[in-house]
């Protein structure tokens, strides 16, 4: 495939996904931003950083900030590079870390950008582009997430799989 055609469509082992919603861990009271498989109800929760939560929130509410935040700011500078962004992937998880690719096209060229996923998913919303998780991404956080160690993630899997909007909370998609 080439690097352009690759910028723009899905690889065959990426699902599309889409933000469900942005919620708070009741356990260590971080953010959690829970993607959805636009063709099942297959779920993936991602951890981020409060600041991360509050751009994506930001952009979710449409609420607009006096000055530009970072995200803003790098959505400007690729715009005036004659820039765009065309997808994101959550391309890896390695040591309980999740890993993204930032997908931009410039004068017919294609940049492949590693970043967290929190960052990507807050430049996709600006940029309204798909968001993708690799598949193998998705089969190894149900794995990780049936280990013996990790039976509560297991459980917190089956319970975001299964709430209702109003239990989503306010950010909700």
């Amino acid at each position: 495939m080439s690097q352009n055609l690759q910028a723009t469509t899905p690889g065959p082992d990426e699902v599309e996904m889409q933000i469900r919603g942005l919620m708070m861990d009741p356990v260590t009271n971080m953010p959690i931003v829970v993607l959805k498989d636009v063709g099942s109800d297959v779920v993936l929760p991602i951890w981020v950083g409060i600041f991360e939560a509050n751009a994506i929130a930001l952009e979710l509410e449409k609420t607009a900030t006096p000055r530009p935040m970072t995200h803003d700011l790098m959505r400007n500078m690729a715009r005036n590079l004659n820039a765009a962004v065309r997808k994101v992937v959550v391309s890896e998880l390695r040591d309980d870390t999740f890993y993204a690719i930032i997908w931009l096209e410039q004068a017919g060229e294609t940049v492949a950008m590693d970043a967290r996923p929190s960052d990507a998913i807050a430049l996709a919303l600006r940029w309204d582009c798909p968001i993708y998780v690799n598949r193998d991404v998705l089969e190894n956080s149900r794995q990780a997430a049936s280990g013996t160690q990790s039976v509560n993630a297991d459980e917190m899997r089956r319970w975001l799989e299964n709430l209702n909007d109003d239990e989503m909370g306010r950010y909700k998609m």
